[in-house]
């Protein structure tokens, strides 16, 4: 798939003032500076469509734009960033749980996770969450051009073995990095499938 637009449309933190158009929306979060804003940079071929930030937790509302005007890319708030107390263990924002209960446009989300860490149990609570309220998802290894190809292969098999121990099958993944625009094409053309799957032009 090439992309020809994207256009920003809104942001907010409301879900019931979310976009009425019934359009697919695939939504991209992930831990604070797991790289989301550089990702969607990239997917879409545009420098600064989302907010890039050095600081921890810049995102902070529902972001939507408009692609190829027949899809919406959403970037939603990252997780994980604040401390909080034992008895506020969810640690991303009601209205992002809101998002993923009540938004019937959502096709698929994308779980962005730093392959150069161990994996972390705020991502994997997060994945399990999804998989316990039957929300579709891919997890998308950022930051691969920080490793050697047999650090990415180990990094990718440790999570593995950690989710097959919950998980039946590992879910859906794809290694990429921003900055040398790997995996680009492999997450547009998985978007594309799933959209011609739902009879959407890609044009």
């Amino acid at each position: 798939m090439k992309i020809k637009s994207a256009e920003f449309v809104m942001s907010n933190s409301d879900v019931a003032k979310c976009p009425k158009s019934m359009l697919p929306e695939y939504a991209f979060i992930g831990r604070s500076n797991v790289g989301k804003s550089s990702l969607i940079n990239m997917l879409t071929s545009r420098k600064s469509l989302a907010k890039t930030s050095g600081r921890p937790g810049k995102t902070q509302l529902i972001n939507h734009f408009l692609i190829n005007k027949n899809w919406h890319l959403v970037d939603l708030p990252g997780y994980g960033y604040a401390r909080v107390s034992k008895s506020a263990k969810k640690t991303f924002q009601k209205f992002i749980t809101k998002y993923f209960d009540f938004r019937e446009q959502l096709v698929s989300a994308f779980v962005l996770v730093d392959i150069r860490h161990t994996p972390q149990p705020v991502d994997l609570d997060f994945m399990a969450w999804l998989g316990e309220h039957g929300i579709p998802f891919s997890i998308v290894f950022t930051k691969a051009d920080k490793l050697r190809p047999l650090a990415i292969e180990k990094h990718v098999e440790d999570y593995k073995n950690i989710l097959l121990e919950t998980w039946e099958d590992m879910p859906n993944y794809f290694i990429t990095s921003s900055s040398k625009t790997i995996g680009k094409d492999d997450v547009l053309e998985y978007i594309n499938t799933l959209n011609e799957n739902m009879n959407l032009s890609s044009n």
